[in-house]
Formats: structure tokens, sequence, C-alpha cells
């Protein structure tokens, strides 16, 4: 696991949490737009590092990693934790141990409720399948890499990861993410949340996990970007993505 940080000093610390299969140069855009105003750590998971291998366990051993570098760096104590897919599932178990305080969670198209063996099954096929293409250079597959899962200037960040991601890892992730559950009763009512999906594809399952989630947490806010796949707002229109989050982020919290 790496932290990159763009430091502004005395700035708000937010802590940006990249996906499955994703370099954390996705955050580009917002790291633009952002590091003049916040402190920024953004997190290369592991499995997910350029230059070197390294194995993913869960998103709870994840989550780990963050929150004792929180503790070490920060003080146990961040503005906000925003985090896209399993990031958002990560930023999600930072928030439910409460070893690190977070004022502010964001979590975009996260999975936090238990997803069945099915589409675990299905998930972890794809997800090799991308992989073992990806190593190989399979033309289908770079071709339709900017249409379907990150602009193109990220490609060759991407095939650095995926020379360096072991099946192993890949498996762990779609086990570990698959069974990520936000239940109701967290003892950490003054974090204000959002939570982020869009209505395409996989979507319907991320739209039962924000209604989950209000559910449970009525004064949770739950906005929806209409005819947008998943975490497509964040990667391919960051500009309409980062207005809905720094208004977020700039309202008084509950504390």
């Amino acid at each position: 696991m790496n932290f990159h940080v763009y430091s502004k000093s005395g700035a708000p610390k937010i802590i940006l949490i990249h996906g499955t299969l994703t370099p954390w140069q996705m955050w580009d855009e917002q790291i633009k737009h952002m590091r003049n105003k916040y402190h920024l750590t953004v997190v290369a998971l592991d499995a997910h590092e350029e230059e070197k291998h390294s194995e993913f366990l869960s998103i709870e051993q994840q989550a780990m990693g963050i929150e004792k570098y929180c503790l070490e760096i920060y003080g146990g104590e961040v503005f906000a934790v925003i985090g896209v897919s399993m990031g958002g599932a990560i930023a999600s178990i930072i928030w439910r141990n409460g070893i690190v305080k977070v004022h502010k969670l964001v979590m975009d198209s996260a999975p936090i409720m238990p997803m069945g063996k099915l589409p675990a099954k299905i998930m972890t096929g794809n997800y090799l399948s991308i992989i073992r293409k990806s190593k190989k250079r399979d033309p289908r597959t770079l071709k339709n890499f900017s249409r379907h899962f990150l602009p193109e200037r990220h490609l060759d960040s991407f095939l650095k990861i995926a020379d360096n991601m072991s099946e192993a890892s890949v498996r762990n992730m779609i086990n570990s993410v698959c069974k990520c559950e936000l239940c109701n009763g967290i003892p950490h009512g003054n974090t204000a949340i959002l939570y982020i999906h869009g209505t395409k594809g996989t979507e319907l399952f991320q739209m039962k996990c924000g209604a989950h989630l209000k559910k449970n947490y009525p004064e949770a806010k739950v906005i929806c970007f209409r005819k947008t796949g998943h975490c497509e707002a964040a990667i391919y229109k960051p500009l309409k993505w980062l207005e809905v989050v720094e208004k977020f982020l700039q309202e008084d919290s509950h504390d």
C-alpha cells in the first residue's frame, strides 16, 4: 500500500480510495481541483501498485492499513474519507471501526450489502478474465478499456498494476467485497454521510445499497446520477461529480 500526498498546510485532511483494478491516478481530475483547498492523501491499495507486487488479502486488512497511517500521521482524525466502489466499501469499514474519527464519509457505488455466491462467482470470473487478457495485451480488451472502464490516459498505469496483480489478489478482493455489510447501530452518529450511485448496468444493486443506507441512517444523503453506470460520474464526469461532493463537504456537519 502506498500513500500519495498532496499537501496544503493546515487544510482539512481528505483520504481518497480507488476501486477494484483501478490505479490511484483515477483521481487525477479531483486532485487537480481539490489540492489547493484540502490536504489530500490518495491511497494505492495493495495489488494496485505500479512499482512492485503486493498481495490483496481483504478489504478489512486494507482498512487497517489506512487506519494505521491516519493514526501515525494525522493523530487519528480526518475531515473526510472518500471511496469509489471497493474503495467506498473500505471507507465504510474505516467509519464502522471508529478507530479514526471521520467527519464526512463519501461512498460512490459502494457495495455495502452482501451480494451472494452467484454474483461473486460471476464477478470473479469477469475480473480474472480482464487481468489475464490485459497481461497478454489482448487487443479487444485494450480497445474496450477507455470505452467501459477508464479514460485512455490511465491505460499505461492500469497495465502496470495488471502485470503485478496475482489471481489470488483478485479472488480475495471479490470475496471480501461481496461479503461487505454496513449494518444499523454504528455508534458514530456525528459523521455526515453521502452515498452516490447511477442507474445503468450493475447500479441496480447500488441503488438497493443506497436505500439500505437511508433506511438505517435517515440523515444520510443519497444522490443519483441518472443514466450513468458504475462510478461513471466520478471517472468520466469529474467536474459534475465534484459539484455534488464539494457541496456536501462544505455543509455543516452534525458536530
